[in-house]
């Protein structure tokens, strides 16, 4: 018989932004364990609240299921001594079964007689596994630090108060952390603060909604939140800000979300709104209200975990605790531009960076010169690439990006501006984070893009160089996505720059701190790794990628050209075809003494096959190879895909190995510079047959 099975473990209030981790890995945990006991279960929902971790389980049956269990005990020999006597290993093996041995059964295998065991276990009931089960899966949660309370020896991330364990309306006896199992939960701290019987564990969610003032889905939370915040905002004129991980955590801490509008003063409307979103974000919990057209409103939105008589008092006690930190705000901002932006310069030596690559203000100077580097190679305009490199780390000596470091950059753009920086100037110095991750956007002026790459080829072969490189998922510099970032902006910017002289010049620039040159080439494989792992996600094939890569071109616009060319060339009817031929001819290239270095003499030709894909070869050559030259790797591909009856018919009339050394090696000859044209664009010999 199957019923639905509740476990919620109720504590005092856990910490919000890992009420959903925990919450995963404790569910995790449970289905695991009922997975490994046996049982076959149906769908289970997840409940976490500031006070309780849940679980619902549907369907679990009230015991495992009857198992046959077989258990290879010693060889027939080595089970009788001489005389016939069971010897201490079957008498042991039979001990641990609980049989005797002459309880045990022989079964012949090709290597000869065995002893085994063999019997039907019945069921052990889902209410004598449970608690062991449960047990495992709390001492697996990802909990930093444990704590005890009490004189109890329990361990875990909060004190725990109670327990349910419901087995459809049956409670199941256990005791975890020292608290029994019982049918008893607790509602709303304020609003239903004592105990509330379950009637049963289909029943928990509802009976916690309507009689207890609590949602127990988080998710459900999350969207309550989220619809009463948008209304909110919508009643006073204008947009919430919803930032998801706000959103997060905010229903990590309340039960029974209730939205409030609060107001401050105009007056800290003067500064930055970026400083004051994060104000109410970081430190008060709050969603901030923008206006139509952007800018930010006197108003916030607080989420209550009480349904007040008096939501004026929750209104104005808010209010009354926001006022002092915008004034801090208002006081870091005014202080800040009483200096300008590049009179914090000197600050940047004394900040360490890294030990052995020197202070920020080193790798400020390092930015400043592979910027003018980058900006000569695009004919762009290196003052300005300079300049913005030069201030790019100065707002992190700033009293506001030293309150709120998220902001950096940001502030550094208001600061630059109200310092009478040029504008483009002013917006690099806030687009040389971006992009922050994988999916983020990418820098819009031509010096955002040089100083974003400068910063972060400087980063990678500096950490490179002093033997820091990431390792699994270790990787305390961010290099994995510093490298991501540098790929994303040269291939979807469409920067045509070269990794390795980039790679090489700021190695050059390491000099005086370090010896980089040996770390040249791991930076360089190191990002063609990423770039793997780059175009995989986004659906390009592996052995298109390998195709490419096999040249290692170093400039990744050219390489996402070839990327496009090879997987347009893939979808060809005679792709399967050329790239057989291709992989043939490599391997007669590589047992060939001359590999084909010589000239192709056409009184040798013997067979009208070779002489057909000589023609057809001089006859494309010129063309492809101007597409070659000019980037048009696909054009060249599609061009040369015309080889494919000649290169058939080469392979089916034409015996390679001649006995004649000349013909031979003109043959071979032939085939080098068919593949030479093919290995301009990518190595299709690496390609896999479709299936």
């Amino acid at each position: 018989m199957s019923k639905d099975l509740l476990i919620e473990l109720g504590t005092e209030e856990l910490p919000p932004k890992a009420l959903k981790k925990l919450s995963d890995a404790f569910t995790q945990g449970i289905v695991d364990g009922l997975a490994q006991a046996g049982f076959e279960i149906g769908d289970v929902q997840s409940y976490a609240a500031p006070r309780r971790l849940a679980v619902m389980v549907k369907d679990v049956p009230t015991s495992q299921p009857d198992r046959d269990v077989e258990r290879k005990g010693p060889n027939l020999k080595a089970a009788y001594d001489t005389d016939g006597n069971p010897t201490k290993a079957v008498e042991g093996f039979a001990r641990s079964c609980g049989v005797t041995v002459d309880e045990l059964e022989q079964e012949e295998t090709e290597k000869g007689t065995w002893l085994v065991f063999k019997a039907n276990e019945k069921g052990k009931p889902v209410a004598e596994l449970l608690q062991n089960i449960i047990e495992q899966s709390l001492h697996k949660l990802p909990i930093p630090k444990r704590m005890r309370w009490g004189d109890s020896d329990a361990e875990f991330v909060r004190p725990v108060h109670w327990l349910v364990l419901l087995h459809g309306s049956d409670v199941i006896d256990a005791e975890i952390l020292g608290v029994k199992s019982s049918r008893e939960t607790f509602g709303h701290r304020f609003h239903a603060n004592g105990s509330l019987s379950l009637n049963a564990a289909a029943s928990y969610v509802e009976q916690l909604r309507s009689d207890a003032f609590v949602l127990a889905d988080m998710e459900e939370r999350k969207n309550v939140i989220r619809e009463q915040v948008e209304k909110a905002a919508s009643n006073v004129g204008g947009q919430v800000v919803v930032d998801e991980d706000l959103l997060q955590e905010v229903a990590g801490l309340v039960e029974w979300p209730v939205a409030v509008v609060g107001d401050f003063d105009k007056e800290f409307l003067d500064v930055p709104s970026e400083a004051l979103i994060k104000t109410m974000q970081d430190n008060q919990k709050y969603f901030a209200v923008l206006a139509n057209d952007g800018n930010i409103m006197p108003h916030f939105i607080t989420i209550s975990n009480i349904d007040s008589k008096s939501p004026e008092k929750v209104k104005a006690g808010n209010e009354r605790v926001i006022r002092p930190r915008f004034a801090d705000a208002a006081f870091f901002w005014n202080q800040d531009k009483k200096q300008p932006l590049d009179a914090f310069l000197l600050r940047l030596d004394q900040v360490v960076f890294q030990k052995k690559l020197g202070s920020i203000g080193d790798k400020c100077q390092r930015i400043e010169k592979l910027s003018e580097i980058i900006a000569g190679q695009m004919d762009a305009d290196v003052k300005q690439a300079s300049r913005a490199a030069l201030l790019s780390k100065c707002d992190l000596m700033t009293d506001m990006v030293g309150e709120f470091p998220s902001l950096q950059g940001v502030m550094g753009r208001y600061y630059a501006i109200a310092s009478g920086e040029d504008s483009a100037i002013a917006i690099a110095i806030e687009e040389q984070y971006l992009p922050r991750h994988a999916s983020d956007s990418l820098p819009t002026t031509t010096a955002g893009k040089i100083v974003a790459i400068s910063d972060r080829i400087d980063t990678l072969v500096g950490i490179f160089a002093i033997g820091q490189k990431p390792t699994g998922e270790k990787d305390p510099y961010a290099l994995r996505r510093a490298a991501i970032g540098v790929l994303r902006i040269l291939i979807e910017c469409k920067l045509d720059l070269d990794l390795e002289i980039l790679i090489d010049e700021a190695a050059k620039l390491l000099s005086d701190k370090v010896d980089a040159e040996k770390a040249k080439v791991e930076v360089f494989d190191f990002m063609l790794d990423r770039l793997r792992a780059y175009y995989l996600d986004r659906d390009v094939l592996v052995d298109v990628f390998d195709a490419v890569s096999a040249l290692r071109p170093s400039r990744p616009l050219d390489f996402d050209k070839r990327i496009k060319a090879v997987t347009a060339f893939r979808a060809l009817p005679e792709a399967e075809s050329l790239a057989a031929a291709n992989k043939r001819v490599g391997n007669i290239l590589k047992k060939s003494e001359t590999e084909g270095s010589g000239s192709v003499v056409e009184c040798l030709f013997a067979e009208d096959a070779e002489k057909a894909l000589f023609n057809k070869l001089a006859s494309l050559k010129s063309n492809v190879e101007s597409l070659l030259d000019d980037g048009d790797y696909e054009q060249a591909l599609r061009e040369l895909s015309s080889l494919r009856e000649s290169v058939d018919d080469f392979f089916d009339s034409v015996m390679v190995m001649a006995d004649d050394e000349a013909v031979k090696n003109n043959r071979i000859a032939l085939l080098a510079q068919m593949s030479a044209l093919f290995m301009r664009a990518a190595d299709l010999s690496r390609l896999h047959q479709k299936s």
